[in-house]
């Protein structure tokens, strides 16, 4: 009898140490193909291209050798493709990638509409979407979803901002220039309503395609409708070359304000200051505001020879880096579970203390106030934005109460 209880005891022990080295079997097996694979994408030669592109793949693979190259024990792979600001196209990597290639999380930092259908795509997969350049709203809006995490800005935090910035200054109205997509028309949307709501007027538009050379009608059409500010609202070498034919035609001459509700740095390098100079805008990041943003963005620039690193470049780092710490946590790289622990964790990097991801996926990150500097107030190369204030997120981010998105509303 005492053999028998003894010998019940030792197959008992047995199956334990067995199910024990089955269960850490089965946790390194949750490393889909023993490797964790990123996909970065982005415009990577078009008139994007400066604001994230390159230098957003190359921000990824130092946030990969700042991890140390592996996580859970397997490497980490780093796929980049240029979707040519063309939905179909962006949609079809995103299908080999997630497919054939067996990608486990996107960094998108497309176009909106290619934004929106990779977003509803990785929803399917169950696969993290990192929004790291886009900026349409819907993402964490209407059209927002458990597996999207967006590190920057949106056409919602943009054009309040701005629109604020200019009541201040007395301005009453408004004409905007606007490219003409998904992007174009959600902030010319959400300003037109942070408008009316201030008691502004939005006296007359014009829409011009991506890729636009040639602004001379827009701008005249612009500077005849008389409104006190004339807005542009695109991006990237639209808005550069805007920026510049609205300096040459001298419109700031007749008393009309020119400006921007959203730019990254490389716009502000390509038109130079003397075109530049006074510009107002908000942004998540600046290279130049601490010891941190310095130190990361000069072993930056030591690798990118297209100059100082976008917000869109750091947000890119820091997507790629939260994602990882996500997976140590997880113990996997499964896509709920990994979404998950990038909701419950803070982020935490360079320009990141602690900042909380909200149940709509909006990273709660402050925003800067910042003003472009003259000619004759910059020191240094690249020495560009005068910091007014910090902008705390709730100050800054769609409040609850104006958010169609279920995730944030049952909460």
């Amino acid at each position: 009898m005492e053999k028998t209880s003894a010998t019940r005891i030792a197959l008992a022990a047995a199956l334990a140490a067995a199910l024990a080295l089955g269960a850490l079997a089965s946790a390194h097996a949750q490393v889909s193909d023993d490797v964790v694979r990123i996909g970065v994408m982005a415009d990577q030669t078009g008139p994007y291209s400066a604001n994230g592109g390159p230098g957003s793949s190359l921000a990824v693979r130092m946030a990969v050798e700042d991890f140390g190259g592996k996580v859970l024990g397997k490497p980490i792979e780093v796929l980049v493709a240029d979707d040519q600001n063309k939905p179909d196209v962006g949609l079809n990597i995103a299908r080999k990638w997630l497919d054939v290639d067996k990608v486990d999380t996107i960094v998108g930092g497309s176009a909106s509409s290619i934004a929106l259908g990779v977003s509803s795509l990785m929803r399917e997969r169950s696969k993290p979407y990192l929004v790291a350049g886009t900026v349409t709203a819907d993402l964490t809006n209407k059209s927002c979803s458990p597996m999207n995490v967006q590190f920057l800005t949106d056409t919602y935090a943009l054009p309040k901002a701005g629109v604020q910035a200019l009541m201040k200054q007395g301005v009453k109205s408004f004409y905007f220039i606007t490219v003409d997509y998904a992007f174009g028309q959600a902030f010319q949307e959400d300003a037109t309503r942070f408008i009316q709501a201030a008691g502004g007027k939005v006296v007359g538009s014009v829409k011009h395609p991506l890729g636009t050379t040639d602004f001379s009608s827009y701008l005249l059409q612009a500077q005849a409708s008389g409104a006190q500010a004339i807005v542009i609202l695109n991006a990237g070498l639209d808005l550069s070359n805007a920026l510049k034919q609205a300096a040459e035609y001298k419109i700031t001459r007749s008393g009309q304000v020119v400006s921007v509700f959203g730019m990254t740095i490389n716009s502000v390098s390509a038109m130079g200051l003397d075109v530049a100079q006074g510009l107002q805008l908000t942004v998540p990041f600046y290279w130049d505001h601490d010891d941190a943003s310095r130190a990361w963005s000069k072993r930056f620039m030591e690798r990118y020879k297209n100059g100082v690193p976008t917000y869109i470049h750091a947000g890119a780092y820091s997507a790629a880096m939260h994602y990882l710490n996500a997976v140590k946590a997880a113990g996997t790289d499964e896509g709920k579970a990994v979404a998950a622990k990038m909701h419950e964790l803070p982020v935490n990097d360079f320009f990141s203390k602690n900042v909380k991801v909200r149940e709509d996926g909006q990273v709660m990150r402050p925003v800067y106030a910042v003003q472009v500097k003259k000619p004759s107030e910059s020191k240094a190369p690249y020495d560009f934005y005068a910091i007014r204030a910090e902008i705390p997120p709730e100050q800054t981010w769609r409040p609850s109460s104006d958010s169609a998105c279920e995730l944030l509303k049952s909460k």
